[in-house]
């Protein structure tokens, strides 16, 4: 009977304890060394679990508790139903250590008015069931440089780097032709951006606000053209990055190979306040293996806008930095200003014809003004507490091809500043040494997407910039703002022409990542019904995700659009130093010639990304056929004084 007695106390202490269980949170390991090192979070005796407990990423950890960076769902762990379960989360450093909080939201507590940018309900924090001891990356962690991106400076011979650390204590390059001969150096200059500079919400609210830390840039000179340098930033007291490598810009050399897009983001490992880019990961990952090809050939990357997609969220401009710096730490990698960086209810132009709103999040150009540096020295006034806008309009050569850049989101019109620097540059090309003149901006001139609300933009852009494209002989003009991909003709004032010269070809290149995507134009006289037809200006329009490789010499500059899914050309376009432009020619890019064929190992007058030889040519023309016959593209013949072949296509 003792005995029984005594097993019967025991069961009872056993069950009592179980039932007074706390949850517990547990975290391994405890300091992280980099950005994308990834820690496990463990969790345990959760009582009755339900699928709406949810993890609450806390940077900097005595945040308040709706003011997380980002929230995942205990139900993604294979055995969350036991009141157990595990989760692996890759951390980008935010110089602050982070904490994780379980808690539980029931159905009652749902607020329809609460909702994240996606339209969903954001998780109520009434009830904390756990929380974690802290991790961070260490005083070394804090210290070392991160966030490495390369650009082009207003001389050839020079390379501008910049990026983050956690203080402002003095940082440097070291830079030379060996990894283990990094004899030149040069000190780098730190500054900062505080919340006071922000303009509006969630940028200067504590919900959105995040230390930004110390944004260092200097510059690489003396170099040689066309030779790999190799490169460190940091100090012998805080630490130094890994060594990178660039292949140095070259004068000489008559070859451009660039990677452009627009309207990327980035992706995060997490839910947040906003919709963040998942195909930027594949964006990311194809132009790496494109760069990874080139070997020791230069190359740049051009991102036209709408860049990070923080919109007043700091630390989305962290994750972004993060997922570039494999690509920005080996070749300059150039941005132009788009409304997601820039747009505030106070901007200093703002015509009753424009759509200029809360684009930015309050964040009225500022992180992108610092944290990038751009060749030039555009500014523009904000008219807060904020610094001048900068990063604006500037230009740069590279082989064969002039490249502008211009700002869509600040005054564009005749007798502005800006005008009047375009029309300049313009000018002044010299076209013996680049034939070809590539301008980028981010909201589109031409596009037939159902983007009513920017209309007028268009047409001011049509009246004021277009006669200097004309006028100038631009080659190409590349936009985004539109998610989509569209190729239009030779064309001004609406109408096609014979060659670019005089009439540009447009490009709508916005689908680096963003997946919003409007519809198609419709019928004028049927706007309410799902047809679309495709207009004869555009010859090619998609809406699959990607981005645009750009190859030239002095004889011809070619556009291929590279699709996300299979990392294959899926349109492309030619256009030759005489003014004749040949269209889609994308039957005789044969899917099965491995990248590293067409970027490396070709003479400069080697037709680069085609395949050559008359056997692959007859595969191509019957692979041509039948795409054409079940895809209903159309091919017209060429005059005999040009060789425009319109081809249309559209992918949906």
């Amino acid at each position: 009977m003792i005995v029984e007695f005594s097993t019967f106390i025991l069961f009872l202490s056993v069950f009592v304890s179980s039932a007074n269980a706390k949850a517990t949170l547990s975290i391994s390991p405890k300091t992280l060394s980099r950005s994308g090192d990834s820690i496990l979070i463990k969790w345990s005796n959760l009582d009755s679990p339900s699928d709406l407990d949810w993890l609450g990423i806390y940077s900097p950890p005595d945040s308040p508790h709706d003011h997380f960076i980002g929230y995942k769902f205990l139900n993604v762990s294979p055995t969350w139903q036991s009141g157990s379960g595990a989760i692996s989360l890759p951390l980008t450093n935010l110089r602050s250590n982070y904490t994780f909080r379980i808690f539980r939201w029931t159905q009652s507590e749902i607020n329809p008015k609460h909702k994240d940018h996606d339209q969903n309900p954001l998780p109520g924090t009434k009830h904390l069931l756990a929380e974690s001891e802290q991790v961070g990356f260490g005083s070394a962690g804090v210290g070392r440089p991160e966030q490495i991106h390369l650009a082009f400076e207003d001389k050839v011979n020079r390379m501008q780097v910049t990026f983050v650390a956690g203080d402002g204590e003095e940082r440097f390059v070291r830079y030379g032709e060996g990894e283990d001969a990094l004899a030149n150096s040069a000190a780098a200059r730190g500054i900062r951006y505080e919340r006071e500079h922000m303009c509006n919400a969630p940028a200067n609210s504590t919900v959105g606000w995040r230390d930004p830390g110390w944004i260092f840039h200097t510059v690489m000179k003396n170099l040689n053209g066309g030779v790999r340098y190799y490169y460190q930033v940091g100090s012998d007291s805080k630490g130094w990055s890994e060594i990178h490598s660039f292949i140095a810009r070259d004068i000489y050399s008559e070859e451009t190979i660039a990677f452009m897009f627009g309207d990327m983001g980035c992706a995060t490992p997490y839910n947040t306040f906003i919709r963040t880019q998942d195909e930027s990961i594949s964006t990311v990952k194809w132009i790496l293996r494109d760069i990874e090809a080139l070997g020791d050939k230069p190359a740049l990357v051009s991102h036209i806008g709408d860049i990070s997609y923080a919109r007043g969220y700091s630390w989305v401009w962290d994750e972004f930095f993060a997922q570039i710096e494999p690509i920005a730490s080996r070749v300059p990698y150039h941005v132009c200003i788009g409304n997601h960086e820039y747009d505030f209810p106070t901007q200093p132009w703002k015509p009753d014809w424009g759509t200029y709103g809360n684009d930015g999040g309050g964040e009225c150009g500022v992180p992108y003004s610092l944290k990038f540096n751009m060749p030039g020295n555009s500014s523009e006034p904000t008219g807060t507490k904020a610094p001048p806008t900068r990063n604006l309009y500037y230009s740069y050569d590279m082989g064969s091809v002039h490249f502008l850049y211009i700002s869509t989101e600040t005054n564009f019109l005749k007798g502005g500043s800006q005008y009047e620097f375009v029309k300049r540059d313009l000018e002044s090309v010299n076209r013996e040494k680049t034939p070809f003149v590539v301008v980028q901006g981010h909201r589109p001139m031409y596009t037939t997407s159902n983007e009513v609300r920017d209309a007028m933009i268009r047409q001011k852009m049509v009246e004021h910039l277009e006669p200097l494209f004309v006028e100038n002989n631009v080659t190409l003009a590349l936009w985004g703002h539109v998610h989509r991909y569209e190729r239009f003709c030779p064309i001004s004032n609406n109408t096609c022409g014979k060659q670019w010269r005089g009439s540009p070809v447009h490009l709508v290149i916005g689908m680096g990542g963003q997946d919003w995507q409007p519809i198609w134009q419709p019928r004028p006289n049927h706007p309410g019904l799902p047809i679309f037809p495709q207009p004869e200006q555009s010859m090619y329009r998609t809406g699959e995700f990607g981005y645009t490789r750009l190859v030239a010499n002095k004889e011809k500059l070619t556009v291929s659009f590279v699709g996300n899914h299979d990392g294959e050309v899926h349109d492309s376009v030619e256009m030759f130093a005489s003014g004749e432009v040949i269209s889609g020619r994308k039957e005789e890019t044969i899917k099965t010639v491995p990248v590293s064929a067409t970027l490396v190992g070709k003479p400069e007058s080697d037709v680069l990304w085609y395949v050559k030889g008359a056997g692959l040519l007859v595969i191509g023309v019957l692979l041509g056929f039948i795409i054409g016959f079940f895809t209903r593209g159309k091919k017209g013949s060429s005059s005999s004084d040009n060789r425009w072949i319109p081809v249309k296509n559209e992918e949906t």
